[in-house]
């Protein structure tokens, strides 16, 4: 399934240098290299600046850059507080669908705008939204007739970004394991049938399976943010949802305490809550029937050493 992000945008001077070539990059942060390995050549965008949506396009390639500093457009940003200058190697080329520029206010919105809310700004890099806002935004403003201006660009090489578990990345172009990358690995994972049937076996659920099912990046609920949502795709009457929390490490009591207050404020509509952690799950009683308690690994995957995203997704496995 093509799914849809909005891409958070910092200034109205980059927001034009990315309408003008659609053309997306990301920082070389954690954030950066997330929101790269969490959008897949194919899937749809749309710009996110100063509280209003700007135009849909699709990705059509992916590239990260090798020594960005000198290749444009974008300018490098200076953290003061870190004494860290930061380029864009991470990069997205777009096609344009459609040109439009419409307040988040609008109803069609809302998946993305309570997340917004509740977080009461824009630290993140991009938001992942639902199927049915991309129907709506699919018919929003007018089919794109202009023209892109060309980019001039010297000449670079290209990386493929890896990560590794520990304390630091020691590693040129590779980036420490992080909770964020183990949750889009994990989203990804399940988007595929193949898996999401299995996990739906795994949890008892194995009669759901005939509904159509989207798996969705962290959703703000006023108890908190969860860190993966499934949901029905097309709902009917009602909407019928998974919960997901992940752990890097160890999962505690007061993980699954959380979760039971997840399950709790979405009420009937929450087949399942589940807990994913690396270890402590056996020493966890659990005494709400809907939660359940998943360990995950890489088989056949020393993360002590670089690996790609597609290496990791490729080999990561979820199991009671």
């Amino acid at each position: 399934m093509q799914e849809y992000f909005f891409i958070a945008i910092s200034t109205r001077e980059n927001l034009e240098i990315c309408e003008r070539h659609a053309y997306a990059g990301f920082p070389d942060t954690i954030n950066g290299v997330w929101a790269y390995s969490d959008i897949k050549v194919g899937d749809y965008v749309t710009f996110l600046y100063g509280a209003r949506a700007h135009n849909l396009y699709q990705v059509a390639k992916k590239e990260a850059i090798a020594d960005a500093r000198d290749v444009p457009p974008w300018k490098p940003i200076y953290f003061r507080e870190s004494g860290r200058t930061c380029y864009f190697p991470f990069r997205l080329h777009l096609k344009p669908w459609r040109e439009f520029e419409e307040p988040l206010a609008r109803p069609e919105f809302m998946y993305v705008a309570e997340n917004l809310l509740q977080r009461g700004g824009y630290w993140k890099t991009h938001f992942q939204a639902d199927q049915t806002t991309l129907q709506n935004v699919s018919q929003m403003g007018e089919r794109f007739k202009g023209s892109l201006e060309l980019l001039e660009m010297p000449r670079y090489e290209t990386f493929t970004p890896k990560f590794v578990r520990g304390k630091k990345a020691r590693f040129h172009e590779t980036y420490q394991f992080r909770e964020v990358i183990l949750q889009s690995l994990l989203r990804q994972h399940l988007s595929q049938p193949k898996f999401f049937k299995d996990f739906l076996n795994k949890l008892n659920l194995h009669e759901f399976a005939i509904h159509e099912f989207e798996v969705l990046g962290e959703k703000a609920l006023p108890e908190g943010y969860v860190d993966i949502l499934v949901k029905e795709a097309r709902p009917k009457g009602e909407v019928k949802q998974i919960i997901i929390e992940v752990k890097l490490g160890r999962g505690t009591k007061s993980d699954v305490e959380q979760l039971n207050s997840y399950v709790d404020e979405i009420g009937e509509e929450c087949l399942a809550g589940v807990l994913v952690a690396k270890h402590g799950l056996r020493k966890i009683k659990v005494e709400n029937e809907r939660i359940h308690l998943m360990g995950y690994e890489f088989e056949g995957i020393d993360l002590g050493a670089p690996q790609t995203f597609d290496e990791l997704l490729s080999n990561v496995r979820v199991s009671l």
